[in-house]
Formats: C-alpha cells, sequence, structure tokens
C-alpha cells in the first residue's frame, strides 16, 4: 500500500490521545498500515452486503454490519 491514504500526523495524534509522551516514525507507519488494512477488509465486506442486498451504493448500515462480522 504505497499510497498516501491516512497521513502519519494523524497517527501520531490518535496514539497522543491513547496517552503516549512520543511516539517513533515506526510506531505511526504501523498503525498507519494497521488501520488501512482494516479499512480495506471492512470496505471490502462492505461492498459485498451491499451487491448482496442489490444495490451499488454502500450504507452506514453496511459499514456496521461488516463491523460486527
Amino acid at each position: 500500500m504505497s499510497e498516501k491514504l491516512l497521513p502519519l500526523a494523524a497517527m501520531e495524534k490518535l496514539l497522543k490521545q491513547g496517552g503516549a509522551e512520543r511516539v517513533s516514525d515506526k510506531a505511526k507507519a504501523a498503525l498507519k498500515n494497521a488501520i488501512e488494512e482494516m479499512a480495506h477488509e471492512i470496505a471490502a465486506k462492505s461492498i459485498k452486503l451491499a451487491v448482496h442486498a442489490g444495490r451499488k451504493t454502500v450504507k452506514a448500515e453496511d459499514i456496521k454490519l461488516a463491523i460486527k462480522e
């Protein structure tokens, strides 16, 4: 995943909000990769749910159901 979907600054902000005083560049990159991977999985499941329901449009309920699975 070489695309820049999520900025590293946002990863640092999330980690600091979680209580970290300092955050390494490798930690930011690891969190970014993990979140992007999870997002891709959720998106794929959501698309399958929308198609199964006979829709082209992915709705919030598809996302919520995909997360529960």
